[in-house]
């Protein structure tokens, strides 16, 4: 199914990775959202619970491993056109959890990967909520 002007919403998931008090997050290399900063993360493949694809999207981005338990958020990502047709339809489930091991580098999607303040996201270009998102998850 398609990304882009999908037939029905598609299931994603973000991974909050997080060490001395700093997000791990990565620059998108791809639409949508190409070059805004954003969590980790991705489309769940068929077959694959939330959990296993947080665990494989994080670790193809950004080499990193982390424990994952429970998610803390669900929400919808939805994207329109100036003529109000859905480019976009995500329903993304977001995992916190603590840096575990890895050399974080950008990898697969990501353009450029960097540990970040909460505060520091502000100044960034973003995905829409992630600083806000960054801010409620972070321990």
């Amino acid at each position: 199914m398609s990304r882009f002007y999908p037939a029905n919403p598609r299931v994603g998931v973000s991974v909050l990775c997080h060490r001395d008090g700093r997000a791990l997050m990565v620059k998108r290399g791809k639409p949508p959202f190409k070059d805004h900063w954003s969590l980790p993360g991705g489309v769940v493949e068929l077959g694959e619970t939330l959990v296993e694809a947080a665990e494989r999207e994080l670790l193809e981005e950004t080499g990193v491993i982390a424990s994952l338990s429970a998610p803390v958020e669900t929400f919808d990502s939805i994207q329109r056109d100036e003529d109000g047709k859905v480019v976009t339809h995500f329903v993304l489930t977001i995992f916190a959890g603590e840096y575990i091991s890895g050399e974080a580098t950008a990898g697969d999607d990501a353009a450029a990967i960097d540990w970040v303040h909460p505060d520091e996201a502000d100044n960034r270009p973003t995905t829409p909520g992630t600083p806000e998102r960054i801010r409620r998850h972070l321990p």
